[in-house]
């Protein structure tokens, strides 16, 4: 395994690993996923932006409830993961067909 070293101002080292801590990845991590895409993109592969709003949980909390109710009015509410495949399954085998 090789060890890539390279400078870079303090300033933007501490930036960048601010924004990477809120990604839930290191610097280090950060760095080879840009290394691995590049290759696979045969680029610049791809950009991670956070939004410049503070984060707001309710937000997501709410459309977790939304999404609960609309599967408790469908009647899926209580379907296992198994079950949840065998009707992904079977809607593939029939989106086939057409």
């Amino acid at each position: 395994m090789a060890i890539v070293q390279f400078r870079v101002d303090d300033d933007l080292k501490m930036q960048a690993t601010s924004v990477y801590e809120k990604l839930g990845i290191d610097l280090s991590t950060a760095l080879r996923m840009f290394m691995k895409r590049s290759v696979l993109e045969n680029g610049i592969p791809f950009t991670m932006v956070l939004s410049n709003e503070p984060y707001d949980a309710s937000k997501a909390i709410e459309a977790m409830r939304s999404m609960q109710r609309k599967s408790e009015e469908n009647g899926n509410s209580e379907m296992t993961l198994d079950e949840i495949n065998e009707e992904i399954r079977l809607a593939r085998l029939e989106r086939k067909k057409r």
